[in-house]
């Protein structure tokens, strides 16, 4: 490996130092940059071929150069004679022009160590191609060695070549004098081009329709290279010391005959004895074998024949040459015709371009590529020509690999992207480059697709021309998936939405639709929502064709997995749109089916979507109700309640009990579902039975006894309720089980070391002990938000008992307080069908009788009227406990204001001796 890498090294090195040494110091290297030495040509191959560029344009050109090192075994007298000849070569080259011969950029240069001249682009001389490697790079060229002519090329090139000579012959009156491949140039387009003019001779009577050529004696004691190749010269040249234009018709079939036979002429000739090779060959020429010939192709072999006639007079011309059969080919006419198109009009023009693409799929790619290409590319400039030459370019396109794409096409493409003038063949440009919109996405670099390409695109979006604007929306689709997302959200479809809009045309509106129902696919879902269904109610147009598009593009949307549309904008902004078009006059019943296909879809998944979250919002509520049932709220209460709150059975038997503690303050312990009572607690609610057993034994007072109440009777008879309600409810709670407490209550358990101080801070007195009572509902109790909640709502039969509002309306200062309505005490039993009133308990009285005391144990109100009211405390807000103990319990009938009375404190309960040792006596 590493003397593989030394070789290369020196080989790259000696190279880089022939180029130098032979280069520098030449006047050419001013002007131009010397490359890589590509190629060799000339007589005997002594010019070597280098690449190289101008300095100042850039422009491509091949540098000849001949290195004087080649020519130091000569002496000197000999060396002049090379160097004359060869300056009088390119000089004879460098004064004529045309086609068909080498054209000169720069003149011959010389300098000490080398003469220089530049030309116009070549790839190698014709005798390179053809085996023959005498002065190339080493290693030779993969290009040049691998390189092999078409038939398509052989054929034009030996046209070239014969139009070339019929120019020197009629057009000059000049014989070449050395027509041979060394002198047969291939330029970089693949044309073959004449060069070598050391030994040309011109007529001596220009003027005369018969030329002379005055030829010089063959001197085989002069170098080579002052010489020409006797192997292509004409016998005649040798043996009689004459030449004339037939002189090179017979090189030309010569050079016919080493094409075609891999480069090895008709007959060696010995240079030391060229006389004696040339009467042999003069003899075989006279009885030619047909084996010479039989690798020409049958159709010409019968003109080379001619060609190598010993008879000069026999040979065709150069003009006769070019009009036989054999270059009748399509492909060598085609190519012929591009050579001649500068002498075209624009019509002739026109019409070859429509046929060119016919003939291009027949050519070789290399021909087409090199040849071809080039020559429709400097039609570009021709604005008229381009919608005629475009087709062909884009077709040679599609054969062209990306790089050539890039490096040969891409180039002359970028001005005709953004071509606008004339109108007429911008509107051809833009119809044709959408045709291939696929192509030239696939093969263009991304910058040039946003630079360049996609900016057409939008150009005929917005064309004024219909036709232009419907194929560009059908051929969008197509091609979608190579723009890239941002091109497509930003520009793209905006100028969808504005030409769906703006036209008039019902064909561009339908397209639109039908465009952005083909690229959804392309959009995500959320771009879809927010930006393409709110445009689809913007669109101003009912007939059938938009009314459809719409429909296609909400179903696509509707049911592509990628997309969708979420039930709220199914319900809130779909639905209704597409249920306000589909009554739309203009359906027929299939359209109008289609549409209610479409919404009973949309109507079937949203019900599905909102069913299936409210059935696993329901499911999530039973967990948590569960989880709220096995788990008591001990911690809620601890946290919520106030520190002196306790357990129902604390605040009826105070703080004595297991739950209870000292000075009222319950213990923040789990309740039991079961009151457990100490001895003392069950005998004292014995004897609380027996004496209320007493009192609804008791005979009520005749009426005509009963006076007028006076504040003193009323104070007693709302302590004597007070006392009632107060012993039954703790009956009726020493034989349930006892909830947790309600959030904002507040119970004081008794009995209390201290009074106990009403909502507005006056103390309470309760029947039980003077310096005890229940806190009431309002300011001084936790607030019960209004909304139902665990305790909210209707009273259940296990909840608490609202003690709260026995002392209701009391946030008024000074308000004056009437008696208590007692009729309230009916209600205790009216709902529960088992239960009695006290008017049944005891005795009659006599019909007629009227008894105020009795009034008061009967509501007026219809027993079911009396649930509806919901208790409430001091400023609106329902009291703790709320209607939570009893369902049958309304404590709205003892808030009603009560008459005045003096004696009463704000808490409505009277202060009086006499009224505590009456419930002394009742209750022990």
């Amino acid at each position: 490996m590493e003397s593989m890498l030394n070789k290369l090294k020196s080989t790259v090195t000696k190279v880089t130092a022939d180029v130098t040494s032979a280069v520098m110091g030449n006047p050419v290297t001013r002007e131009f940059e010397v490359g890589r030495h590509i190629a060799s040509g000339g007589p005997g191959l002594s010019w070597r071929i280098y690449n190289g560029t101008k300095k100042s344009t850039k422009q491509e050109v091949a540098v000849f150069v001949f290195d004087k090192k080649m020519i130091d075994k000569y002496q000197k007298f000999e060396k002049d004679q090379i160097i004359d000849s060869l300056k009088r070569g390119v000089q004879q080259l460098t004064r004529l022009r045309h086609p068909r011969l080498l054209t000169v950029q720069h003149p011959l240069e010389e300098s000490r160590d080398c003469l220089a001249f530049c030309t116009e682009p070549v790839f190698a001389s014709l005798s390179n191609v053809l085996g023959q490697w005498d002065n190339l790079p080493s290693p030779v060229p993969s290009d040049i060695k691998e390189y092999k002519l078409y038939d398509v090329e052989t054929k034009y090139g030996l046209l070239q070549i014969s139009e070339g000579l019929s120019f020197l012959h009629s057009g000059v009156k000049m014989v070449h004098g050395n027509l041979c491949p060394e002198n047969i140039i291939l330029n970089k387009s693949g044309a073959w081009k004449i060069m070598g003019f050391d030994f040309s001779i011109s007529s001596n009577n220009p003027s005369d329709a018969e030329p002379k050529y005055t030829c010089k004696e063959w001197q085989p004691n002069l170098p080579p290279l002052c010489l020409p190749n006797p192997e292509y010269l004409a016998p005649e040249y040798i043996l009689s010391v004459s030449c004339d234009a037939a002189s090179d018709m017979y090189s030309l079939g010569v050079v016919m005959h080493a094409v075609f036979n891999e480069g090895k002429p008709v007959f060696q000739v010995n240079k030391h004895d060229i006389f004696k090779s040339f009467s042999r060959q003069l003899d075989q020429l006279s009885s030619m074998s047909p084996a010479v010939l039989s690798k020409i192709p049958e159709e010409v072999r019968e003109h080379v024949k001619m060609l190598l006639s010993v008879t000069p007079n026999v040979r065709p011309d150069a003009d006769q040459m070019t009009k036989i059969p054999f270059f009748d080919d399509v492909g060598a006419v085609t190519l012929q015709y591009f050579d001649s198109l500068f002498q075209r009009d624009n019509l002739q023009k026109s019409q070859f371009y429509k046929g060119l693409p016919k003939v291009l799929p027949k050519l070789p790619k290399r021909v087409v590529v090199y040849r071809i290409l080039p020559a429709l590319t400097s039609e570009f400039v021709n604005p008229d020509m381009v919608p005629f030459v475009l087709p062909n370019v884009l077709l040679i396109a599609e054969e062209c690999t990306k790089e050539e794409y890039v490096r040969l096409i891409l180039p002359d493409l970028t001005p005709v992207f953004k071509q606008q003038e004339p109108i007429q063949a911008s509107n051809m440009i833009l119809l044709i480059f959408l045709q291939k919109m696929d192509l030239l996405l696939t093969k263009t670099p991304p910058d040039d697709i946003k630079n360049s390409v996609l900016p057409m695109v939008y150009r005929a979006l917005e064309a004024p021309s219909v036709q232009i604007q419907e194929l560009c929306l059908n051929i969008i689709p197509t091609f979608a998936n190579l723009i890239d997302y941002p091109s497509m959200k930003n520009s793209l479809i905006p100028r969808i939405k504005s030409a769906c809009l703006q036209t008039s045309s019902l064909a561009v509106r339908v397209n639109s639709l039908v465009c952005l129902g083909k690229i959804l696919e392309y959009l995500d879902k959320w771009y879809v929502i927010d930006e393409i269904l709110p445009f689809l109610q913007q669109i101003p147009s009912r007939e059938p064709a938009v009314l459809m598009g719409i429909l296609g593009i909400y179903k696509c949307t509707f049911s592509h997995k990628k997309l969708g549309i979420p039930k709220e904008h199914l319900a809130t902004k779909s639905l209704p749109h597409l249920v306000s078009l589909s009554i739309d006059n203009n359906l027929n019943l299939n359209q109008f089916n289609s549409f209610m296909m479409v919404i009973r879809d949309m109507l079937s998944r949203m019900e599905t979507e909102h069913k299936t979250k409210l059935e696993q919002l329901h499911i999530m509520q039973e967990q948590q109700r569960s989880m709220n049932i096995s788990n008591p709220l001990s911690q809620a209460e601890e946290n919520k309640s106030p520190p002196n709150s306790g357990n129902q059975i604390d605040d009826i038997f105070g703080g004595t009990g297991v739950h209870g503690k000292e000075n009222g303050s319950a213990a923040p312990v789990s309740q039991p579902n079961r009151v457990s009572l100490t001895l003392e607690e069950k005998q004292r609610l014995a004897k609380e039975q027996e004496q209320a057993a007493k009192l609804r034994n008791q005979q009520p007072l005749a009426p005509q006894t009963i006076k007028p109440a006076t504040a003193a009777s009323n104070s007693q008879t709302k302590d004597l309720t007070s006392s009632l309600l107060s012993n039954m409810t703790s009956l009726s709670m020493a034989n349930t089980a006892r909830p947790a407490p309600v959030q904002g209550s507040t119970m004081s358990a008794f009995p209390s070391s201290g009074p106990m101080v009403g909502s507005m801070g006056t103390s309470v007195s309760n029947g039980f002990n003077p310096a005890m009572g229940f806190q009431t509902g309002g300011m001084g109790m936790g607030m019960r938000p209004a909304g139902p909640s665990l305790y909210g709502g209707m009273a259940t039969t296990t909840s608490t008992p609202n003690f709260g509002s026995l002392t209701q309306n009391q946030g008024t200062t000074g308000q004056t307080n009437k008696p208590p309505d007692m009729s309230a005490l009916d209600s205790l039993f009216t709902s529960n069908k088992s239960k009695v009133t006290l008017n049944q308990i005891g005795p009659k009285a006599p019909p007629g009788t009227s008894s105020p005391w009795l009034g008061q144990f009967n509501s007026p109100q219809n027993p079911q009227t009396q649930m509806q009211g919901v208790s409430v405390g001091m400023g609106g807000v329902p009291g703790g406990f709320g209607m939570q103990a009893n369902p049958f319990f309304s404590p709205q009938n003892f808030a009603q204001p009560a008459a005045a009375a003096p004696s009463m404190n704000p808490s409505g309960i009277k202060h009086s001796a006499s009224v505590n040792n009456d419930l002394k006596d009742l209750f022990g």
